[in-house]
């Protein structure tokens, strides 16, 4: 259940319960209303948690450790041109 939907339930058992006065005979409008924002409000927590990636079927985790596939260097491939040599000390102002 998405936030949108969540929120829709909310608001529409808020008007159920607190903005409508007619009775249906075996049926209270009220109740209904109230089952509706517990509903939605379950259905929001859990798009919040999903969302912030507090669940553990969200996102992968080991996934944002490991760089991008484009980003990985084969060991025995050369620095790029503009990077000095590993141990170089840089100029000095002078």
């Amino acid at each position: 259940m998405t936030s949108a939907t969540s929120l829709f339930l909310i608001a529409a058992g808020a008007i159920l319960a607190f903005a409508v006065s007619y009775e249906i005979a075996g049926i209270n409008i009220k109740t209904i209303g109230a089952i509706l924002i517990v509903v939605g409000g379950i259905g929001l927590a859990f798009a919040m948690a999903t969302l912030a990636g507090y669940a553990p079927w969200g996102a992968n985790r080991n996934a944002a450790a490991q760089p991008p596939a484009s980003v990985i260097v084969a060991n025995n491939a050369a620095p790029p041109a503009n990077v000095p040599p590993a141990g170089a000390t840089p100029p000095t102002n002078v």
